[in-house]
């Protein structure tokens, strides 16, 4: 049997400061995900780090451990590869004073 693969679309265009985080996706059938994270705009100011986040729930969410540098630059891509992390994902960042990113996040999933 083939494995099934799938990309799901979590945040498109969408301009994160403070607290930040993607829609959750319910990806408990997955053996693995892939997660990128694009800058659609030029960054500004001091960018954080993301990290991938799991949940039982998809409402209460834990550092999964998985983290990077947001893209620094217009059309960077960052990359997240997770294993073992039960049913739910989202990517989150938490941006200081005047920071901001426009973000194209996909989570890539296969059985």
């Amino acid at each position: 049997m083939l494995p099934e693969n799938i990309t799901a679309v979590v945040a498109r265009n969408e301009a994160w400061s403070g607290h930040a985080a993607s829609e959750p996706y319910e990806a408990g059938w997955a053996r693995e995900a892939v997660i990128f994270v694009r800058a659609l705009k030029e960054p500004e100011g001091v960018q954080p780090s993301c990290r991938v986040e799991i949940s039982p729930d998809g409402m209460h969410w834990v550092p999964e451990g998985t983290s990077a540098p947001m893209p620094a630059a217009k059309d960077a891509v960052v990359a997240l590869r997770v294993g073992h992390f039960g049913n739910w994902l989202r990517v989150a960042a938490d941006f200081g004073s005047g920071a901001r990113s426009v973000v194209l996040v996909t989570i890539h999933l296969k059985s």
